[in-house]
């Protein structure tokens, strides 16, 4: 009798689940989670947590030998905003089969500790049981910290808007209703005074968007050659057309000056930003000097153009000029909204330059922009 083989197979085993923290290639490059900047809390298919990080156990305020082994829903009574306890409303082990996980959001733990919770819902195979469940956790503060940015923000725009609108409301009303009982030098110093309130408006609101840009990366620049110099004297000239007294500025450039590309219209609020600073923060004389700065060793390029702004006031601290160029800095008391600065940063920057603070000769605050000399490497293009 011939022996017919068995052509039946032993069904193959189902993968193993993978262990969140090694990495695909085994231990090599091992990770430790204890290393791990969130907190990692790991629960198995009975809801039990198998696993806790260091980071965890300092959120959680509890030790991982009181964690472990237990039911997940009474170590983590978790709750949203709303009062619903989390486990029951999300139940990562029923429900939909096609469930992975959901994303952050924020929970409380009981006497109101806030936490950010994320979650990974691991199978075996698609639309097979979870069979564990990795939960990441983070603290709020710096969520906390964007929030008070924000508000500080809506706080002092409110602020910097409410005074030049509240001129123009008064002017306004005034003309209208009292229109043949003004002289024209009245009304023209009345529309005058209107003007320079919109233009403080609208300098605010593109301040704002520039910061958005700043932030995102998407602050562009359409670069052409600029005659810095010509430019510096046009801000000089409508300061003191504005009222200043003309000695109140002082304007110096070397004779020979490198080609600069650049965008007219940022570059005029560098210049706007900087010189309108030292005239309200600074004192005395405003001096603003153009000169070429060949490039240092193992710099590229043909070098730089560089601006100085020096004032005669009382200068900006040792200690505080590596946060002069940060969001919402008001230091020594100044006013504004803080932006001007940051601004001026991001501007610099996207023309591939650099912006720098000191104190100048005169023991006041002085500013130095740096631009490279020379046509860019793509003519005419926008960084």
């Amino acid at each position: 009798m011939r022996a017919v083989a068995d052509r039946s197979r032993t069904p193959e085993p189902d993968p193993p689940v993978p262990d969140p923290t090694r990495p695909p290639g085994g231990d090599a490059g091992l990770i430790d989670p204890d290393d791990l900047p969130d907190g990692l809390v790991v629960i198995d298919e009975r809801a039990v947590i198998t696993a806790v990080n260091r980071t965890a156990e300092t959120l959680l305020q509890r030790e991982r030998d009181a964690l472990v082994g237990v039911d997940v829903r009474e170590a983590l009574p978790l709750q949203d905003t709303s009062g619903r306890r989390w486990w029951d409303a999300t139940d990562p082990w029923s429900g939909l089969e096609t469930r992975t996980g959901h994303r952050e959001r924020l929970l409380l733990l009981p006497g109101g500790s806030e936490l950010l919770v994320t979650a990974r819902y691991l199978r075996a195979e698609r639309g097979g049981s979870v069979e564990r469940v990795v939960v990441q956790l983070r603290g709020t503060e710096a969520r906390q910290r964007a929030e008070s940015d924000a508000a500080s923000l809506i706080a002092t725009v409110a602020h910097e808007l409410r005074s030049p609108l509240t001129s123009v409301k008064r002017y306004t009303s005034a003309l209208l209703r009292r229109w043949d009982r003004f002289s024209d030098e009245q009304k023209r110093l009345m529309l005058t005074t209107v003007e320079a309130d919109a233009d403080r408006v609208t300098r605010l609101i593109t301040e704002l968007l520039d910061v958005s840009r700043v932030d995102t990366g998407r602050l562009r620049v359409h670069l052409q050659p600029v005659d810095v110099v010509a430019a510096v004297a046009n801000h000089v000239e409508r300061l003191v057309t504005a009222g200043y007294d003309d000695d109140r500025f002082a304007v110096t450039a070397a004779a020979d000056l490198p080609e600069v590309w650049a965008d007219p219209d940022r570059l005029d609020q560098v210049l706007a930003n900087l010189i309108e600073n030292a005239v309200r923060h600074g004192a005395g004389c405003v001096r603003l000097d153009v000169r070429p700065q060949p490039a240092a060793a193992g710099e590229a390029g043909e070098g730089w153009l560089v601006l100085t702004v020096d004032d005669e006031g009382e200068g900006i601290s040792e200690e505080n000029r590596p946060y002069v160029f940060s969001k919402f800095w008001r230091g020594g008391g100044r006013g504004g909204t803080g932006l001007g600065l940051y601004v001026v940063r991001g501007l610099v920057e996207a023309h591939s330059g650099r912006v720098e603070v000191d104190r100048s000769p005169a023991g006041g605050a002085r500013f130095r922009v740096l631009l490279p000399a020379g046509e860019p490497p793509q003519r005419g293009s926008a960084r």
